[in-house]
């Protein structure tokens, strides 16, 4: 013990105590899944907080020379250890009362038990120094080494603390009306039972005005159930925010919405604002179900929840390589069910998996916070199947029970915390829309790709826009770079409209035996919507110099390796609330696109001339202001959105209207310059023009790793006032100026390329071939919107149709192909 006494004294500088602010990962290794539960155990660095697992902590000894790690080892107690005298058979399980997995309150998650190791290991030879050797050895070595030991163990892990900070979005807030509410002295009394809508008599969903005392029915909800919007009608007519659910008072409390801030709020106040209409609050009982109940119950309502998840049936689980679970880790199921899709395409597997050890061996000092490492660490813990293994049963002693569908699996938290970083979505607990991850995703891939092979150009493919002026007859092409291709859903296309029909009819009536009918909808007719020209109203054109129509017609200029189809299924009703339509669509599972390639310009056909529109004027000075469609930018504004993006909107849709503008609004509102006034291409937003200096680094570097070079890249940011996206749009609207660009600074023009050859054509690289493509994932949805509700994905592995619904991997007996919300196809080989 002296020998290890002495090699500690040696590396006693090197051993720290943590401070506040100090990130300590003793719950998983920094390259890998591995855990203190892992077999081998947690070796956490006692200088860098850095966790490794057994198969890593040598290379990491080897690169830094750090020798001082304290070994963590968790053994999970047996079911007799963790009954101790609480007597047999399990508790039953707690309803779920908010929207979320894994969180209290949420979707029951097991929590297991166990039994702590925790010593000293001294590397290269690993020698072992526990608390009891420590008492033998001198005073300093004892004093620093314990007391880092101690300041790792009651440290809050990195993932922990990311789990408090994150928010699931259902704590309410106190209204600001509830302090000083106004409340009528009209003398009304509401009884404590029999409660009816005063307009429409209806006997549930009743909501009482806390102002004047008014009983109305609540909002009708998206299949039809709940109310007739009679309690939101009467606070447009009277402006009396505050309104509670009678059924869901107690004393413990109510449901209380704040129609003025628009959502489910406390009020501090209830029971004095109960009692001015007679309603005591203590001695009130539940009766009807809550607003969160409700939400749950309509998410976890038979058709949809159970078809997709095939709860109905038993099903074969799935074990070894590319069949690992993901846990779930409170509401990430859109995150597990996008990456599990995107790493079965052979460009990220072969760009982060077949690559790990290089990756691991290039990573930084703190490979937490790298990028590709932890890329690579997620697609390596899916395909190499470490972590494919059934996970224990906490009533099963000797592993003698059959497997259960459940995993072992990998937690991705520093993958979700690493992506997540800095968005004001993705770095929360609350559930995100699976689309607009996958593009966050891809963003992040093509910013940490400039150099060397880019998976994201599996999905890349161009898009031309070609627009026709109705009067002249002369044509404007275009061309965008996209990765998903949006297809509308045409309800108005439904093949059983008599049965939607009769069903509505008998929900008006208020039949509650009355079965939800999905709308049939025919993939054909969501393919002609997609392709059937667009009329364009109000289209200025160059040719006659005014205002008239066009049509545009949009085609593929080239199709991707991989096809990503996401289903339209989310939109907004005439009041502006999103709501998400029940739909099932035949999706093939062979697709040609082939009669939708794009062809150019036809031969005999007039382009229009490239004149902008003439500015405004006034006697003396030139008014830089574009013609706005003012009406258009009034709805956006009353909708809550700022002016200037409300300005924007209108400007880049090319006053189209008022859909057109809200998509445009919806896409662009985390960009940093949402709300930033507009600028019009070429025009300063400041004194003088953008010089070279002020253009972002990061938007030059990202537009060249497209294929451009640095000065197309300059020119294209300095016409957008140095808005990435709008540069990106401006670079493919303008690739025949772009070819004939003088090449400065040093560059070189055409003519003297090298050899004499002829320059690449500038544009984004993007992979070609035929239009025929075969389904091999789908990516579902369960629930009334994007932001609630479940994910799971389906994959076809070796032509057997495999669930994965975060930690459980089966083999899928009915593949609700219909269901879907993103469909992932791959080009059929030659």
């Amino acid at each position: 013990m002296a020998e290890v006494g002495e090699i500690l004294m040696s590396v006693l500088s090197t051993i720290r105590v943590p401070k506040p602010g100090d990130r300590v990962h003793k719950d998983e290794c920094a390259l890998s899944f591995s855990s203190p539960e892992s077999e081998g155990g947690l070796y956490v660095c006692m200088n860098s907080f850095l966790g490794f697992g057994s198969q890593y902590v040598d290379r990491y000894h080897a690169r830094t020379g750090q020798r001082a790690y304290l070994h963590i080892t968790r053994i999970r107690k047996t079911k007799k250890e963790d009954d101790n005298s609480a007597g047999s058979g399990h508790p039953p399980k707690k309803k779920p009362t908010r929207l979320a997995i894994g969180i209290e309150g949420g979707f029951d998650v097991e929590q297991e038990l166990y039994e702590e190791d925790v010593k000293v290991v001294i590397l290269p030879d690993r020698q072992e120094v526990t608390s009891e050797d420590l008492a033998t050895m001198p005073d300093v070595v004892r004093e620093r080494v314990s007391l880092s030991m101690a300041g790792i163990m009651a440290a809050d892990s990195v993932s922990h603390a990311l789990q408090v900070q994150q928010w699931d979005g259902e704590v309410r807030q106190e209204s600001r009306h509830a302090a000083d509410l106004k409340q009528l002295d009209n003398g009304v009394k509401i009884p404590p039972s029999g409660w009816r809508c005063e307009v429409c008599d209806l006997q549930e969903n009743i909501w009482m005005n806390l102002t004047d005392g008014k009983l109305l029915c609540g909002r009708r909800y998206f299949d039809g159930s709940g109310g007739n919007n009679h309690a939101l009608l009467h606070f447009r007519e009277t402006g009396y925010p505050i309104a509670v659910k009678l059924g869901t008072i107690t004393p413990d409390g109510a449901d209380v919405y704040s129609y003025d801030e628009d959502d489910m709020v406390l009020d501090s106040k209830l029971p004095e604002h109960l009692a001015h209409f007679g309603i005591n609050m203590m001695t009130m009982e539940k009766t009807e179900r809550t607003m969160t109940e409700l939400e749950i119950a309509v998410n976890q309502r038979v058709g949809e929840w159970e078809v997709i998840q095939e709860s109905g049936t038993t099903l074969r689980p799935m074990f070894g390589a590319g069949l690992t679970g993901m846990k779930n880790l409170g509401n990430s199921c859109y995150l597990n069910s996008v990456m599990q899709v995107l790493f079965t395409v052979p460009d990220f597997q072969n760009k982060y998996v077949s690559n790990i050890d290089k990756i691991i061996d290039e990573a930084p000092s703190d490979p937490t916070q790298d990028f590709k490492t932890q890329v690579a660490k997620l697609g390596y813990g899916l395909l190499s199947g470490e972590y494919s293994k059934p996970a224990p049963d906490p009533g099963d002693e000797n592993g003698a029970s059959e497997p259960r569908g459940d995993q072992i699996g990998i937690a991705p938290r520093m993958f979700k915390a690493l992506v997540g970083r800095g968005h004001a979505e993705f770095s929360t607990n609350r559930q995100q829309d699976a689309q607009e991850f996958l593009l966050h995703f891809i963003n992040m891939v093509e910013r940490n790709c400039r150099s060397g092979s880019n998976p994201s150009e599996a999905f890349r493919f161009l898009v031309e826009e070609r627009i026709v002026c109705q009067q002249s007859q002369k044509a404007k092409y275009t061309q965008r770079v996209d990765y998903i291709v949006q297809l509308p859903v045409p309800m108005d296309q439904a093949t059983n409209t008599e049965e939607l029909q009769e069903a509505e009819r008998r929900r008006e009536e208020g039949d509650s035996s009355a079965t939800t009918v999905r709308a049939q909808i025919p993939f054909t007719a969501c393919m002609a919507a997609l392709s059937e020209p667009e009329i364009l109203t109000d289209f200025w054109s160059s040719a006659v110099q005014s205002k008239t129509t066009a049509t545009k017609t949009t085609r593929f200029a080239s199709f991707p390796d991989h096809l990503v189809i996401q289903i339209k299924k989310f939109t907004f009703g005439l009041d502006w609330v999103p709501k998400k339509l029940d739909v099932s669509i035949d999706v093939p599972d062979t697709l040609d696109l082939s009669a939708l390639r794009a062809t150019g310009q036809q031969p005999g056909e007039e382009l229009l001339p490239e004149v902008a529109p003439p500015p405004l004027m006034t006697p003396d000075v030139e008014v830089k202001a574009p013609v706005l469609d003012d009406s258009t930018v009034s709805q956006l504004c009353e909708m809550g959105f700022p002016l200037e993006a409300c300005r924007k909107a209108v400007y880049y849709t090319g006053n189209t209207g008022i859909d057109a503008a809200m998509n445009w609004i919806m896409s662009h509102m985390d960009d940093p310059d949402f709300a930033a006034p507009l600028v019009l291409p070429g025009c300063s937003s400041g004194p003088g023009t953008t010089p070279t200096e002020s253009l972002s680094e990061e938007h030059l570097a990202t537009i060249v790793s497209m294929g451009f070079s640095r000065d197309q890249a300059t020119k294209a940011l300095r016409a957008t006032s140095n808005v990435l996206e709008r540069a990106v749009d401006w670079i493919f609207s303008h690739l025949d100026d772009l070819e004939s660009m003088d090449v400065s600074e040093g560059g070189r023009s055409a003519a003297e390329s090298e050899g004499g050859r002829d320059p690449a054509p500038p544009g984004p690289r993007v992979k070609d071939g035929e239009g025929k493509y075969e389904l091999f994932a789908f990516v579902s949805h369960m629930g009334t919107s994007t932001m609630c509700g479940h994910y799971v994905c389906h994959i076809k592995k070796d032509q057997q149709w495999v669930i994965f619904n975060d930690q459980k991997v089966c083999a899928s007996e009915k593949p609700p192909k219909d269901l879907g919300y993103l469909y992932f196809y791959r080009r059929v080989a030659e």
